[in-house]
């Protein structure tokens, strides 16, 4: 798949974008949910999906097999017959889809299945939120249209009016009580839970598919810690500063980029975006470890300094979010 492939938009899509693209698409998942239990002949593949048309089942065989999701084998029979097998990134992808089924159960609007149209248009929302900056620029205040125009000018102010309704209508965003005549909009609980999906997506695609999707970015950092960090719960006796960084690379030099979280009697107050500033204790780590630990898995390996009872405490609560 190519990465210039955006959810129906001309701009590239995001890091995570095109993992999460993948599994909207009822086919790719059930062909992969197919192969999940052993390698099946076309044929047989064919008959368990239902009979699609030929030309789209060979399209969608097809892009799995240049994500190496799936492999194509021929046997030495004649007439030539040809098998379909999952391979690691097919079944870590499935994995990723089993954290994406988990937020679509917990929707605003009640739950969503995996697969269909309803999933498919709250994925689209998501993707082109995150793709288009929207989620990264709501996440650290409410906002209203006019102040997205002005943040993000690259897009036109009909496209991120189209893809702002969007989020509305998913319940992914939702209108903030204001005191001006503009009306801003706020990220939804259920939006900010969406980082556990995102992450594991982001991490497929830097382990399995680097080739096709868009390197993480000091902006999707940022956006991803904004979207998880309020959802964090301290004890209350846990005050001080801890920097959240992740080493990431612009050309041939590592950059850290992440947000300076500020704990005050267990109560995060709002993130300043960057690695600037006084703190007591600090964590640092490479984007897979970071993306590891806030999809859930407590094996990414993340170092600490500074006060490292606060270091340490920060980290558990990073990881009981999703």
């Amino acid at each position: 798949m190519d990465r210039s492939a955006s959810a129906g938009s001309k701009h590239p899509l995001r890091a995570g974008g095109t993992a999460l693209t993948l599994l909207s698409t009822a086919l790719n998942l059930e062909v992969l949910r197919c192969l999940e239990e052993g390698p099946q002949p076309l044929q047989d593949l064919m008959r368990t999906l239902g009979f699609p048309p030929p030309s789209t089942t060979r399209l969608y065989l097809r892009a799995l097999s240049e994500i190496n999701a799936i492999e194509r084998r021929s046997r030495n029979e004649f007439p030539t017959s040809v098998d379909y097998e999952i391979t690691p990134a097919g079944r870590a992808l499935l994995e990723t889809s089993k954290l994406l089924q988990a937020w679509l159960s917990t929707s605003p609007g009640g739950e969503i299945e995996l697969g269909g149209m309803a999933a498919k248009s709250a994925i689209k929302a998501l993707v082109e939120g995150w793709t288009s900056h929207l989620v990264r620029a709501l996440a650290a205040r409410p906002l209203a249209l006019t102040e997205l125009n002005s943040l993000i000018p690259r897009i036109s102010y009909p496209s991120l009016e189209r893809r702002l309704t969007a989020m509305r209508n998913a319940g992914l965003v939702r209108a903030h009580r204001g005191e001006g005549r503009s009306t801003p909009y706020e990220v939804t609980e259920w939006l900010r839970r969406s980082v556990a999906p995102l992450a594991s997506a982001m991490a497929w695609e830097r382990t399995y598919a680097a080739d096709h999707a868009t390197p993480i970015g000091r902006l999707d950092v940022e956006a991803a810690f904004l979207l998880v960090i309020p959802l964090m719960e301290l004890p209350s006796d846990v005050s001080g500063r801890c920097r959240l960084a992740v080493e990431i690379h612009d050309g041939s030099s590592p950059v850290f980029a992440g947000v300076l979280l500020c704990i005050e009697k267990g109560r995060v107050a709002p993130c300043r975006p960057g690695v600037d500033g006084k703190a007591e204790a600090w964590i640092t780590g490479k984007p897979l470890e970071w993306l590891r630990r806030m999809s859930g898995d407590p094996g990414g390996q993340l170092e600490v300094g500074g006060t490292s009872s606060i270091a340490h405490l920060a980290i558990e609560a990073l990881g009981h979010t999703p």
